[in-house]
């Protein structure tokens, strides 16, 4: 009878020991590794063909990658907006076990200068993107 006891405590502690060391694996895949530097580019650097998909897709907001040789273009687009004024943060740009994590924000104009730019712009509509050039990752991006 003890030695029966004693047998199924081992299975337990085993089965449990696997079960740990999997679950941590795909914790650790998701972990960040290392920030990831980055450009940000203006309209002249971006690659041409570059220039003309995010011309197609300006109006509507877009998430998209390109690669050019051995770097790798984020591309992030708010779409269109009512006026100017806009600007983009890069929150983050980091590397995990399986993938590149990214997360921007779009800042608009504060309140005080919202209805100057309505103003000044009435006919006006902006659509700001921001891309970011880093060095190429055989990675999936996420964009968060």
């Amino acid at each position: 009878m003890r030695t029966k006891f004693i047998l199924f405590v081992i299975a337990v502690t085993v089965i449990l020991a696997c079960l740990s060391g999997c679950g941590g694996k795909s914790k650790d895949m998701n972990e960040k590794i290392k920030d990831i530097e980055f450009t940000v580019l203006g309209e002249d650097n971006l690659p041409e063909e570059l220039k003309q998909i995010i011309e197609d897709k300006k109006e509507k907001e877009f998430k998209i990658t390109y690669q050019d040789n051995d770097y790798l273009y984020i591309c992030i687009g708010y779409g269109r907006q009512e006026t100017g004024g806009y600007s983009i943060t890069v929150n983050d740009l980091y590397m995990t076990g399986n993938a590149v994590y990214v997360d921007t924000n779009l800042i608009g104009p504060e309140a005080e200068n919202r209805e100057l730019y309505h103003a000044q712009e009435k006919e006006s509509a902006s659509y700001p993107y921001i891309v970011l050039k880093t060095e190429y990752f055989d990675k999936s991006v996420v964009f968060d």
